[in-house]
């Protein structure tokens, strides 16, 4: 799981441009939004087409359970290894 979560983080990275953030930088269980990394909506639509490209995960923007897969690294290293497992 260590290595999925570090495959994740270096994702948000890439992903959003972070600038001087390093993998050590960002908190597994931190929140992901508001506090935390401080990310927004626009952050999360452009990370969830991220996490589509390489996991080929579907997230839906209105879905409850959306919500919780993006409240911290964690939760979406438990997210991605649960639909692997399928």
């Amino acid at each position: 799981m260590s290595a999925l979560i570090d495959e994740i983080k270096t994702l948000i990275i890439e992903t959003l441009n972070l600038e001087d953030v390093t993998v050590a930088d960002i908190d597994t269980d931190a929140p992901l939004f508001v506090e935390g990394l401080g990310l927004d909506s626009i952050d999360a639509l452009e990370l969830g087409v991220a996490l589509h490209k390489r996991y080929g995960l579907t997230l839906s923007a209105e879905a409850e359970e959306t919500r919780q897969y993006f409240a911290s690294v964690r939760h979406l290293a438990d997210y991605v290894a649960a639909q692997r497992a399928r």
